[in-house]
């Protein structure tokens, strides 16, 4: 295939995601039950790679949905594309128009694919036009790495982000349900270059990450800590957490449910789901002279009945 000239190369390095269609005028397409076990490989489903091919835009490289457009010469390209090469066919340069590629569309009603997360342990087999809202909710899809600080791209399975948190980012790792982490800053004003700080807690068979940080909410700087469990959300929900942070003869107190590391450390932070600390009250729990930060946070994970 012709590389199709400068401006179709330029097209190619800003890829854009089109969702499938939202619109049931354009085909009758079933909606199967997002269940593996209901799905699960079958006989006769071998899609050859050139079928795939030919479901492939040559812009974006993204799999096509209805409508799919072709040109005079039956070269194919995504709806999302079209406006993108001024009506132009990226293959002969051709005119476009509005000439609908019916049986491409009607080849790909027919298919039945594998999940992506396959390599995961996914053994569900989905009809072409359902299996990308399968897989944008597919219990085996790969976790981003919770390691906040350095915004790392790592995803993974669980047990392949513990030995990466263990062996790339030097978390410190721990077991058993109960934990009492002190933490300590010379210059607590500077909470814009407050170090945050993550723990691993390995019990009951799971995962979870603390985490602690400083931040601004609004004008005020602020502390907060929370907990999250390395799994999905429904599993997240079978356990619940304590944490207390105290001094002076006062005591706060905070009682949650661990969020799933679905949701990103900025998302449960920004949400304020956590221990929240004034900073004049850590440094109230601190003692002393006010101008060293030494919090003690103490904590234990149960699983619910």
């Amino acid at each position: 295939m012709a590389s199709g000239g400068p401006y179709f190369d330029d097209l190619r390095s800003k890829p854009e995601i089109i969702d499938p269609p939202q619109n049931e005028d354009m085909m009758d397409i079933r909606e199967t039950v997002d269940d593996p076990a209901q799905n699960e490989l079958k006989p006769n489903v071998a899609v050859s790679s050139s079928v795939r091919d030919l479901l492939e835009c040559p812009v974006c490289l993204n799999a096509m949905y209805p409508p799919i457009h072709q040109c005079s010469n039956g070269h194919t390209l995504c709806s999302g594309c079209k406006p993108r090469v001024h009506n132009r066919c990226p293959t002969c340069r051709h005119e476009l128009g509005n000439i609908r590629c019916l049986a491409l569309e009607k080849v790909a009603a027919s298919l039945e694919l594998p999940c992506k997360y396959q390599s995961y342990g996914c053994i569900g087999i989905y009809p072409y036009y359902s299996k990308v809202k399968h897989e944008s909710q597919c219990v085996y899809r790969p976790y981003s790495c919770p390691y906040a600080g350095s915004e790392c791209s790592v995803v993974g399975d669980i047990p392949y982000l513990v030995a990466h948190l263990k062996d790339d980012h030097k978390v410190d790792m721990h077991s058993g349900s109960t934990f009492n982490h002190r933490y300590v800053k010379s210059n607590p004003q500077e909470v814009e270059n407050a170090t945050w700080m993550l723990t691993v807690f390995s019990c009951f068979g799971q995962y979870f990450c603390l985490h602690f940080e400083a931040f601004q909410l609004g004008m005020a700087p602020v502390y907060i800590a929370f907990l999250r469990f390395m799994g999905d959300d429904n599993d997240a929900k079978n356990y619940s957490y304590r944490l207390e942070v105290g001094g002076n003869g006062r005591k706060m107190v905070w009682q949650g449910v661990p969020r799933s590391i679905r949701d990103s450390h900025r998302k449960v932070r920004d949400s304020f789901d956590g221990l929240i600390i004034q900073r004049n009250m850590a440094l109230f729990f601190s003692g002393g002279d006010r101008k060293e930060l030494k919090l003690r946070v103490t904590g234990r994970i149960w699983k619910e009945q």
